[in-house]
């Protein structure tokens, strides 16, 4: 199993990627693996994926955040990000095991940050 980056500050669970989108978010996380899963998206949420494809766009008019497992700046999950204005944070290596769906999540997209509230 690969190690995920982490430190821990004030009890929380800081995960650490690569800032691709701008922007700080704190919501609902909703872990989707494929597309089996998009309707149990719910909006407003951070969609935390593996990664993601064009098949997956639509989901990104919904999502408040984007964090994946794999990906930099100019992955399909950056680029739509970005066009959204919504901050992502890519590379968090497992964070689609590491995250649970409903957990209270902050994205840093400019610190490349991840932080489980709870």
């Amino acid at each position: 199993m690969l190690h995920v980056p982490q430190n821990r500050k004030d009890g929380k669970i800081i995960l650490k990627g690569i800032g691709t989108s701008t922007g700080v978010v704190t919501a609902p996380a909703c872990v989707v693996y494929s597309p089996a899963d998009f309707e149990s998206f719910k909006p407003g949420s951070v969609l935390i994926a593996v990664t993601t494809t064009p098949a997956w766009t639509p989901l990104f008019s919904l999502a408040s955040g984007i964090v994946t497992d794999i990906g930099g700046p100019l992955s399909h999950s950056s680029i739509v990000a970005r066009e959204y204005g919504i901050p992502a944070v890519m590379a968090v290596h497992n964070a689609s095991r590491t995250i649970q769906s409903g957990q209270m999540i902050t994205v840093d997209g400019a610190a490349g940050t991840v932080t489980i509230r709870g």
